[in-house]
């Protein structure tokens, strides 16, 4: 088991990996991984601006998985019932740029959702990512049922310096293995 502990960690360190979470998934405990998020990009002595952007992803992400991962786990038996949903969260540093990919399980019939969603933001340029997000903003003002129109992902976009990259892979006859991969930093990048 030792040396399986020393492939990972090389592997670790040869993909630049230095936050890396999978499990279970409470808005209680992002506070927690994102504590060490803070603390880690305090470290690296990174502009502000890049820190915040950084941050930013990491919550919208968070918040994504927290909402529509299809693993859920119940605890009945506490005296205060709760959910937890299942989810990875990897943070990398290559250069001056960081990357973020998350992955989680969700229902086949969000997929096109989201599919169609995340191609129709990369298709957009900063400003008209500004634009719309302010029109999504107004929506979910007048919807009090919106789950947020879909401000996570446009956040994302806003703040990234490439496309949003993804992969939708078979999970079970019922749901898919949904992952995102961005990547924060650089010239391009920049809060909108």
């Amino acid at each position: 088991m030792i040396s399986d502990m020393v492939g990972w960690h090389r592997m670790l360190n040869d993909n630049k990996i230095t936050l890396i979470y999978s499990g279970p998934l409470w808005s209680e405990g992002i506070g927690g991984i994102g504590g060490t998020l803070k603390k880690r990009l305090e470290y690296d002595e990174i502009p502000f601006e890049t820190s915040q952007e950084v941050f930013s992803v990491f919550v919208e992400q968070m918040n994504n998985m927290l909402m529509y991962s299809a693993e859920k786990e119940h605890f009945e038996k506490s005296e205060n019932p709760a959910e937890s949903s299942k989810g990875t969260f990897i943070l990398g540093k290559d250069n001056d740029n960081y990357f973020i990919q998350t992955g989680n399980v969700m229902r086949n019939e969000s997929v096109k959702l989201v599919k169609d969603r995340i191609d129709y933001l990369n298709t957009l340029d900063k400003q008209e990512l500004r634009k719309y997000y302010k029109e999504q903003m107004r929506l979910a003002d007048y919807n009090p049922e919106s789950k947020g129109a879909g401000l996570g992902f446009i956040e994302i976009a806003r703040r990234i310096s490439s496309k949003i990259e993804y992969s939708f892979e078979p999970y079970d006859e019922s749901r898919t293995f949904f992952s995102l991969f961005v990547i924060i930093g650089g010239k391009d990048a920049q809060i909108v």
